[in-house]
């Protein structure tokens, strides 16, 4: 399946600063955002989704008022509401670009995978983790505030969930099919892979203080998850120097 990649070469191949995911924001609402400037425009969003993503981290989207907003953001509330109208539309403008960005980036596996369901399952776990690595505050903030989200932004995070999952699924029937993999129950198999992923940017702080890295996070998730799906294709030795000399989680979950 080849070597695995890196955080570094992720990043490289996909723009995701905050600057670059405003700017989508603002394509996506130039109907309703009023400031016509996009260098001005872009560079408020930052302003107002860095500072409701910090809040939102200290005391909870739904504890966070407009003026809180203000205060933090150094934005009168005239200029907030040239970009939005409350902030329900706010929360729908940060997970809008949430599921953009999961549908840009996991939704377009590399074409050479196309016929090696192995290489693809290994290629949207890592890619996954890189993603959520390169986006942790947003992750985060979708993930934490579900419970604060109207019945469209509901339907607009489960969407995008069974859609990463129906990637992950269409790779492991493949890999099935092929005789690669052992799956009985893919679409279950695929729902119990979500979780392993969601637990390293919810729970980022506690394997930052174990000292691992998300290059050696995704090569224990797909390890475990390769040897539960009994994978026919090893993964290869891990570069010389690197951290990936370290050994790999490999268990056998029963089947």
């Amino acid at each position: 399946m080849g070597s695995m990649g890196s955080l570094r070469d992720f990043q490289a191949r996909h723009d995701l600063s905050m600057e670059a995911l405003c700017a989508r924001i603002l394509e996506r609402h130039a109907a309703t955002i009023r400031v016509k400037k996009p260098a001005v425009a872009i560079a408020n969003l930052a302003r107002i989704v860095e500072t409701t993503l910090d809040l939102a981290n200290r005391k909870g989207f739904h504890s966070m008022s407009l003026r809180d907003l203000t205060e933090r953001s150094g934005l009168s509330m005239g200029a907030l509401y040239a970009y939005f109208d409350g902030k329900d539309t706010l929360l729908m403008m940060i997970l809008g670009q949430v599921v953009g960005a999961v549908e840009e980036v996991l939704g377009r596996p590399p074409e050479q995978l196309a016929g090696d369901p192995a290489g693809r399952l290994r290629w949207l776990l890592e890619t996954h983790i890189f993603l959520t690595e390169a986006m942790h505050p947003w992750f985060v903030f979708a993930y934490m505030e579900a419970k604060a989200f109207s019945r469209e932004g509901r339907d607009l995070a489960v969407s995008s969930e069974l859609m990463t999952e129906r990637l992950m699924a269409d790779a492991l029937e493949d890999g099935a099919r092929r005789g690669l993999f052992t799956v009985p129950d893919v679409e279950m198999t695929a729902a119990l892979i979500k979780p392993l992923l969601q637990d390293w940017y919810v729970k980022r702080a506690k394997h930052r203080r174990r000292g691992v890295t998300p290059e050696r996070y995704a090569r224990s998730v797909v390890a475990f998850v390769e040897a539960a799906i009994g994978a026919a294709i090893g993964a290869g030795p891990p570069p010389a120097g690197s951290d990936a000399e370290e050994p790999r989680l490999s268990l056998s979950l029963p089947r």
